[in-house]
């Protein structure tokens, strides 16, 4: 069986992946609080651990693993929402669940064995509250019910901070109410237009970190294998979903491996409203930039690295997958991927390790790249029809253009080719032009159709 290491944030080391039972190995990965569109941050960690539950499936076997990706659709954003747009949270939370589900479709992933919704685990939430308040690690005041953190004396071990410094560092909220300024929300009342539940402490609604621990609880169990999320989640939701877990079921232990992907970056800089570099994945969708392609750049950069998506990042993973796509038409894959394709995806998701073997099977053994570009989701049939529409022949634009070229040397007038030129860069080709010829290569967003009645 393949050795599995992932590096564990919670020991700081790469480790050996043993699986409490082999027969239910089991995944826990914070999902998207759904009042918008998936932003291309967002995108991330769900490629990232699609390849991890593609790796577990293969080593395990399907049947054997459990996935579970939360939605959380109760939020101080969603009813803000609800209030600025005058439509019901129902119908947001239901409308932007599905895009989300869309939209990572079509970057390839998996759907997860499980797909909890919050507001169906109310009363296991407050069941896990009630067992807290039981134990003193918890306590209500003025309608609301808070966690202790100083009753955790195991709290900051996952990140790595002191309490001093998580107290310094954090945006903490300071309320009367309050024993501490560590202490986070478990339950807090709901105002009457505002949604709510019955609940020991009067109508109110979950704090966000609760939400998890519940969930993960009654799917996975007091003990399962691995947690996951972006590193942003590390502190505080992290940390405190350890803390609640641990109070609330003591017999159990939580998750054993902690793995986060480092952030996205576009063009080098952070993403934000303010630079005009945010943009959503159905933003890159719709400019017919392919869900495959955004994958591919993706897993070109380590789970563990910060990732900068560039349009030239883009450029060239279409190209590369339009050759791979080309190269293993019409054959079938190899029995399984290539020896040393597995072995980077077994050491902590090498994504990067592994694409670099898959270039060099495009040179020696397509049906083995076919087969290993399959692994990481890539070369399915489901996302090949970008790749399909886009094959056309070229030669004779290209021809087109080298005539008008030499043309326009001899008279100097330019205006043909420039016609040309702005006719192809508009139907999402490359223009390569030298003294050997021109060259016209499709870009990620190539739309041939574009390049009817270009005469």
């Amino acid at each position: 069986m393949t050795t599995i290491k992932l590096h564990n944030t919670k020991t700081r080391r790469k480790e050996v992946f043993t699986p409490i039972d082999p027969d239910n190995v089991r995944m826990y990965v914070c999902g998207p609080t759904v009042y918008d569109r998936a932003h291309l941050g967002n995108a991330r960690p769900v490629v990232v651990f699609d390849v991890l539950y593609r790796l577990l499936r293969q080593v395990y076997g399907a049947s054997h693993v459990t996935y579970v990706r939360n939605f959380t659709d109760v939020d101080d954003k969603i009813i803000k929402r609800a209030e600025d747009s005058g439509r019901p949270i129902e119908l947001i939370t239901a409308e932007t669940t599905q895009w989300f589900l869309d939209d990572m479709g079509a970057l390839g992933a998996l759907e997860p064995n499980a797909m909890p919704r919050a507001t169906q685990y109310i009363p296991q939430m407050i069941a896990m509250i009630e067992a807290l308040i039981a134990g003193g690690h918890a306590y209500a005041a003025e309608g609301h019910v808070l966690f202790s953190v100083d009753s955790y004396k195991k709290y900051g071990a996952l990140s790595g901070r002191s309490v001093e410094d998580m107290i310094a560092g954090a945006r903490v909220e300071v309320a009367p109410y309050k024993r501490d300024p560590m202490d986070f929300v478990l339950w807090k009342p709901a105002k009457d237009d505002e949604p709510g539940w019955d609940s020991p402490w009067g109508r109110g609604r979950p704090g966000w970190h609760i939400e998890c621990s519940a969930m993960s609880y009654e799917l996975l169990g007091a003990s399962f294998d691995i947690h996951g999320g972006g590193n942003d989640l590390m502190f505080p939701h992290h940390e405190n979903e350890i803390a609640q877990s641990c109070c609330a079921h003591p017999e159990g232990h939580f998750a054993n491996y902690w793995l986060h992907n480092e952030m996205l970056q576009v063009e080098g800089k952070k993403m934000s409203k303010s630079l005009g570099n945010f943009f959503t994945v159905h933003d890159l969708l719709a400019k017919g930039v392919p869900g495959e392609v955004i994958r591919f750049v993706f897993l070109s950069t380590h789970y563990r690295k910060p990732m900068d998506w560039t349009e030239k990042k883009a450029e060239e993973a279409a190209a590369t997958l339009r050759k791979w796509r080309a190269l293993t038409a019409g054959i079938e894959p190899a029995a399984t991927a290539a020896v040393a394709v597995q072995e980077a995806l077994a050491d902590d998701l090498n994504t990067a390790g592994a694409i670099t073997e898959l270039h060099r099977l495009a040179g020696e053994d397509p049906a083995a790249l076919l087969a290993s570009a399959r692994m990481l989701g890539l070369l399915t049939p489901e996302l090949g029809a970008w790749a399909e529409a886009g094959q056309v022949d070229l030669s004779a634009y290209e021809g087109r253009l080298f005539e008008a070229r030499q043309a326009a040397m001899e008279s100097k007038d330019f205006s043909e080719v420039d016609r040309l030129k702005a006719a192809y860069l508009a139907a999402g080709l490359e223009v390569r032009m030298s003294k050997a010829g021109v060259e016209l290569v499709p870009g990620p967003g190539f739309d041939a159709a574009k390049l009817e009645g270009v005469e």
